[in-house]
């Protein structure tokens, strides 16, 4: 009889015993910080992340007892909690340990049953006289594995997720989930290039202080056909915090209260149908009103005497969109609505209760009466029905942003954009917020997800996101993990997954502790790989990892493998010390010269971005030698550009301050025309990099020294420049110019 893998016994050795219980959970006990040297982490780290698992490590006897426990699990487990099946690949490898004689059946999610009891088809497509493989009573050999009926159970299973059932010869039922997905995502048909931009940034003269899905529309309008571009990525629009009475809310598109659901506060108020439907004139002068202050918000922002305030916007959008649900929907609309809610479902009723109750107890659910803070409790569900007006009107603006978020994919699609808007799943959500409130089971109670200490960072990073438990995530087949990719997925042309490295690992910090005491938890990466490519292949949908930073080995080519693309950012892709020439670079990514959390290249070009970080005080050599580092790599590159014949020598004469500017631009056209010399197959503009904009978006390891994502798309003085200026702007067409004819070469 075959049977599962099992680990070695304890020992007499408490370190040792800890180190082989953390690896049967996943939990790292050291990691290598570059490839020549290993880390060891803390046992207290250690401890602290085997709690929030529910494994008891307090002490050697903990650990002793825990230890045999897991041994215990997995020799008498059938099978793991889930299983990957890849299109055309042999069955997983967990059906060839199972006891000879074991009987599978599976059934799918479309309804259908194969294997015992149920219909069944061969490889061949054949079966006995009554529909069943003619030798599925006998014990047969697969590949040398005998009593599995592999062929049978996985081979011609359709893309989903699936319930396998294993019954052993000694009475013993087990059941998993099994993934069937795609072998791969199919690679993008020839190279596509598009803008990159922070969509609260960009406004236009319809804005009410801070861009919208109005002015998404109209950008991927105008830039799939003036500019020929093929898509447009935008920064996370998940569902924000609202703040605290007198409290600002987070401005970071980075830490949602919810990725399962997009924000209001990115509708355009006047496309929502409603608005041309209100009759009442109390409503409409109050309408008028609302849409008046905004235009003083825009307009204060526009003329750079302030800075977006989403609280502000979000304020005024509130009002207006009470007003604009009290109004009565169509038939046509009713119907739309209702269909909404039934493929939304529970979790939209989660949500919208979220919503709801934080109006009343405020935004932490953790400060909630003791009944609210559990999302399915009998005093819940009684809030929730005292509070039924509250939900409904959360539950239709949820319907309103999904519905002007599919409009602007399809007005992408209909600009002839091939690939439309690229979305952006954040890396995890606040733990305040509606998620965690609502599938409180699946996150690591006391953990936050972080960056150890690097090269840019000695102190390691504490992002404050409470990370996804994966023995939770296999148990449930992943199930939070689909819903949330479906959610995304129903108006994504492409998906950007921030920090993809978090499908094989991420860095938990213990709650109290600084970020340098952390550890590496792993997660089944095929299985979340998966997951990922079956939801995309079912969208019709790419997918871009973001796999900037420590990545460990490994990774990249998984990746790959599955169809997904990377990120290669100019400034990091080197050989040594000199710039990685262009021919080198890997195809299946998307190369970009810089993006949110990055100096726009203007500030790299000029320096601007040290003399940022020197007034930030984030500097840790003296500000000379930063200069001077700084500008031998810029010179590198410039170098190569020059020597490549894409940057022209400067002109003599030129008045200084106009050929320091045309310079400027000449070698911002020279930075994307290398990109084209590279094989990607995506090339991304950073907006700002057209209007010559030097400020981030966003400076890492600052809070309220820099106004990281509240700054509007600014020209090179700084002025803001609105959509209907980035249009007509001859900077901005030059530079789409060079892109346009490199992408068709």
């Amino acid at each position: 009889m075959t049977t599962a893998r099992t680990a070695p016994r304890a020992t007499a050795d408490p370190a040792e015993d800890l180190a082989r219980l953390a690896a049967l959970h996943g939990v790292a006990t050291s990691w290598r910080p570059s490839p020549d040297r290993t880390a060891a982490v803390s046992p207290a780290a250690v401890v602290r992340a085997l709690a929030a698992l529910d494994v008891d490590a307090s002490g050697p006897d903990a650990v002793r007892d825990a230890l045999a426990a897991r041994e215990a699990e997995l020799r008498a487990r059938l099978l793991p909690p889930t299983l990957v099946h890849w299109s055309g690949a042999p069955a997983p490898a967990a059906l060839a340990a199972l006891p000879e004689g074991t009987r599978l059946r599976v059934e799918t999610e479309q309804g259908e049953v194969h294997g015992p009891d149920g219909l069944l088809s061969g490889v061949d497509g054949t079966g006995g006289a009554d529909g069943l493989p003619s030798d599925l009573d006998r014990p047969t050999v697969s590949d040398g594995v005998p009593g599995v009926h592999r062929l049978t159970v996985t081979d011609g299973l359709p893309p989903g997720v699936h319930r396998l059932t294993a019954t052993a010869p000694d009475g013993r039922t087990a059941g998993a989930h099994l993934v069937v997905a795609p072998a791969r995502l199919p690679a993008p048909e020839g190279r596509s290039h598009g803008l990159l931009v922070q969509l609260y940034s960009l406004l236009s003269g319809r804005s009410w202080g801070m861009g919208d899905l109005g002015d998404l529309a109209a950008l991927t309008a105008w830039a799939g056909r003036s500019l020929g571009a093929g898509f447009v990525q935008v920064n996370p629009l998940h569902a924000g915090v609202p703040g605290a009475p007198g409290t600002p809310t987070d401005p970071s598109p980075y830490r949602p209260s919810s990725r399962r659901f997009p924000d209001p506060v990115h509708l355009r108020i006047e496309d929502v149908p409603e608005y041309a439907q209100v009759t009442d004139p109390a409503r409409r002068r109050r309408l008028a009103e609302l849409g008046e202050r905004a235009g003083r918000l825009r307009r204060s922002v526009l003329a750079g005497d302030a800075l977006i305030d989403r609280d502000a916007v979000g304020e005024l959008k509130r009002e207006a969109l009470e007003l604009l649900c009290a109004e009565p929907l169509t038939p046509a609309r009713r119907a739309a609505y209702r269909a909404y809610l039934a493929e939304r479902g529970g979790a939209l009723e989660e949500h919208a209760t979220w919503c709801a109750l934080a109006e009343v107890h405020g935004p932490d659910w953790h400060r909630w009466p003791e009944e609210l803070r559990d999302a399915r409790s009998a005093g819940t569900a009684r809030a929730r029905a005292a509070l039924a007006g509250r939900v409904e009107v959360h539950r239709r603006l949820a319907w309103l942003t999904d519905g002007q978020l599919a409009d602007a994919q399809r007005t992408a699609r209909a600009a002839g954009m091939p690939v439309g808007v690229v979305h952006d799943l954040a890396v995890g959500v606040h733990p305040h917020g509606a998620d965690t409130w609502a599938r409180r089971e699946h996150f690591a109670a006391g953990m936050s997800v972080g960056a150890p200490p690097d090269a840019f960072n000695a102190r390691g990073q504490d992002w404050g996101l409470p990370p996804w438990r994966p023995d939770r995530l296999a148990a449930s087949g992943y199930a939070p993990f689909r819903e949330l990719l479906r959610g995304l997925f129903r108006y994504a042309g492409a998906l950007r997954v921030d920090h993809v490295m978090g499908l094989f690992r991420l860095w938990w910090v213990p709650e109290g502790r600084p970020a340098t005491e952390g550890t590496y938890v792993h997660y089944d990466a095929e299985a979340m790989l998966a997951v990922l490519v079956l939801e995309a292949s079912r969208a019709g949908a790419m997918v871009i990892g973001e796999d900037l930073g420590t990545v460990e080995p490994g990774v990249r080519e998984a990746l790959r493998e599955r169809g997904v693309l990377g990120t290669s950012v100019l400034w990091f892709e080197r050989d040594g010390a000199a710039p990685l020439p262009p021919e080198r670079w890997r195809a299946d990514c998307l190369a970009t010269a810089t993006t949110h959390d990055l100096p726009p290249t203007a500030a790299r070009l000029t320096g601007a971005d040290v003399a940022l970080r020197d007034r930030l005080g984030l500097l840790t050599r003296p500000l000379s030698e930063e200069r001077a580092s700084a500008r031998a790599e810029t010179e590198g590159w410039l170098r190569l550009l020059t020597s490549l014949g894409l940057l022209p020598p400067p002109k003599a004469g030129a008045d200084a301050t106009d050929g320091a500017s045309r310079r400027e631009e000449a070698e911002i056209q020279a930075v994307h025309r290398f990109l084209l010399r590279t094989p990607a197959r995506l090339v991304g503009l950073w907006l700002p990099d057209a209007v010559g904009d030097r400020r981030p978006q966003n400076v890492p390891g600052t809070w309220d020294q820099y106004p990281n994502w509240r700054l509007p798309l600014a020209d090179a003085t700084g002025r803001p420049v609105t959509l209907e200026e980035l249009m007509d702007s001859p900077r901005l067409r030059a530079l789409a110019g060079v892109l346009r004819a490199g992408a068709a070469r």
